[in-house]
């Protein structure tokens, strides 16, 4: 077994960005300041509005600003934590309406299952919050894959650009970096984990651009392309 530990992200990887972009997104963003009105007073959406308002600097008592906060920062997708944890309450409820079902792509699906069943263990890191990764998963479909995933990280890990984020999650994993394969369609986030000693495979899968010369990430354009 080259690699025991496989590590992949979401978007554009296992998962299509337009999923995200077109569905979860503005779901996310015609909710915020409803939510935030009903659940203001909830010990885990307060922490969230607080950590929100620190961050951009305005009055937590201001729902309405610190939706407008929270807009913006969809609208540029921020990697801003309090964000992706309050979009994760609201897409819970959307899953739990039926309002929609996670995306994965075909391929994914079929070489994720097989790794697993080879006994490799597999986990998730995403800028997504964890709570939002499991319901993505959990609601796919093809169905409840969450038992396939051996754990999640998200942020508070450290950032997807930061090679100190990738040994960190080794660390919790308990295996060596060299032990684990890191699935990503940004290349800075490959970057980052080959500096913390992880082996990486670029998906392509979205764009008929040519891999960049000199690129060190193995590129390819499915999971069915995948040699870990």
């Amino acid at each position: 077994m080259r690699y025991p530990v496989i590590l992949t992200d979401i978007e554009g990887t296992t998962s299509s960005i337009d999923f995200v972009k077109d569905v979860l997104f503005p779901y996310a963003r015609e909710r915020m300041g409803a939510y935030l009105r009903l659940h203001a007073r909830e010990p885990d959406v307060a922490a969230q509005i607080e950590a929100t308002a620190r961050e951009a600097g305005v009055d937590a008592r201001d729902l309405d600003a610190v939706t407008r906060t929270l807009v913006a920062w969809i609208n540029e997708d921020r990697k801003a934590t309090p964000l992706k944890a309050l979009q994760g309450m609201i897409w819970k409820d959307g899953y739990a309406n039926g309002d929609f079902v996670a995306h994965v792509y075909p391929d994914a699906h079929a070489v994720l299952k097989r790794l697993k069943d080879e006994g490799r263990q597999l986990y998730v890191y995403s800028s997504g919050s964890v709570p939002a990764q499991r319901l993505f998963f959990g609601h796919t479909g093809y169905g409840d894959l969450t038992p396939w995933f051996s754990g999640y990280f998200d942020t508070t890990s450290g950032g997807k650009r930061e090679s100190a984020s990738y040994r960190r999650i080794a660390d919790e994993i308990g295996a060596s970096p060299s032990e684990i394969v890191f699935l990503s369609d940004i290349a800075a986030e490959l970057d980052a984990a080959a500096e913390a000693g992880l082996a990486t495979r670029w998906l392509r899968r979205e764009t008929d651009e040519p891999t960049p010369p000199g690129s060190r990430h193995r590129a390819v354009s499915s999971f069915d392309a995948l040699d870990v």
